[in-house]
């Protein structure tokens, strides 16, 4: 699958479920409206899809949500879907996940073909961590984070950096994953979905955080890449890599290679961007696979260049109304 700017399309991030059992405070509003059960996809419609995708090309599929480990069934996908990295067709099937779920899962992730996945863990204070989530339990995710390195799963901690919330707490994360052999992402936060609050107060550049990092750490640009649009640099204290993901102050849209399919059918051929392909008519219209991949074909063909994030300080509106839980993490 190939845009019209040239770039090749060989990532499909899946949202499973627009369910989560935390209400995070960047992510989701307190109280949430979720979709009946008629418009989410089944499984079995979720692993056609899937599949239509990696017969078009696709080498990295990743599962998220809300929080995909809350979907019931779930491992019925995800050990269906296993079948592709067993023929070649599939590179990797990964997962990212708040980690509430993983001490149930993790032994069977791994038995499917899971080699590692991502944890968004924002502090690892108690108390702020409670603020953060809303809903959250830390000692339940570092249990979960311990039975995923227990089952053999590479581990990557994504971390969003909000002004006033958690700024202090990237130093003792980066120590703290240093310490575990973990990979630590950084995101800025994005101007997705009613929050119930103003986005603009928590924006952190990663510009300032890298700087102030710079004084405490030696910090090395690296070339590494991992299939996503973080930026990497070694730490030489701990030899650990941190990642830097800039969708505001420097965005990645260059190399993006990546589409984005809810739990609907809609697919998004940009997270910034509100034009997508309803998908999930044409699956449930035909059983004819031909007729699918036309319509991945024809959507692919409207990527578009780039997004329009922006955090626009005079309102505290979002760029767009579709939260991120409903698009995947």
């Amino acid at each position: 699958m190939i845009d019209p700017f040239g770039r090749k399309v060989t990532y499909l991030r899946v949202s499973v479920t627009d369910r989560c059992d935390f209400r995070c405070v960047y992510c989701m509003a307190e109280t949430m409206t979720f979709l009946p059960k008629t418009e989410v996809l089944s499984l079995e419609e979720l692993d056609r899809l899937c599949s239509a995708f990696i017969a078009k090309g696709v080498r990295k599929l990743r599962l998220t949500g809300g929080e995909p480990l809350v979907r019931r069934g779930i491992m019925t996908l995800v050990e269906s879907l296993s079948r592709h990295l067993e023929s070649g067709a599939l590179d990797e099937l990964t997962l990212t996940t708040n980690g509430s779920q993983l001490d149930k899962h993790a032994q069977a992730l791994a038995a499917a073909g899971v080699r590692r996945v991502n944890i968004s863990l924002d502090t690892l204070d108690p108390g702020a961590f409670a603020e953060i989530t809303r809903w959250g339990d830390l000692s339940k995710v570092m249990r979960g984070i311990d039975a995923a390195e227990a089952a053999g799963l590479k581990i990557k901690i994504n971390m969003v950096a909000m002004k006033g919330v958690n700024e202090r707490d990237i130093s003792p994360m980066m120590a703290w994953c240093g310490e575990r052999g973990f990979d630590l992402t950084l995101i800025e936060t994005m101007p997705l979905g009613d929050i119930g609050g103003d986005r603009s107060l928590h924006y952190l550049p990663l510009s300032m955080v890298r700087a102030r990092l710079a004084q405490d750490w030696t910090l090395t640009d690296i070339d590494d890449r991992t299939g996503g649009p973080a930026r990497y640099v070694r730490i030489e204290e701990t030899g650990g890599r941190v990642g830097f993901i800039t969708p505001m102050t420097h965005n990645f849209c260059e190399s993006c290679n990546r589409v984005r399919l809810t739990c609907t059918g809609t697919l998004y051929m940009c997270l910034g961007q509100e034009d997508a392909a309803d998908l999930r008519s044409v699956l449930r219209s035909s059983e004819d696979d031909a007729v699918l991949a036309a319509a991945i074909d024809e959507a692919i063909s409207r990527k578009p260049k780039g997004h329009d994030f922006v955090i626009d300080r005079r309102s505290s509106k979002p760029a767009l109304a579709r939260h991120m839980s409903v698009t995947g993490g």
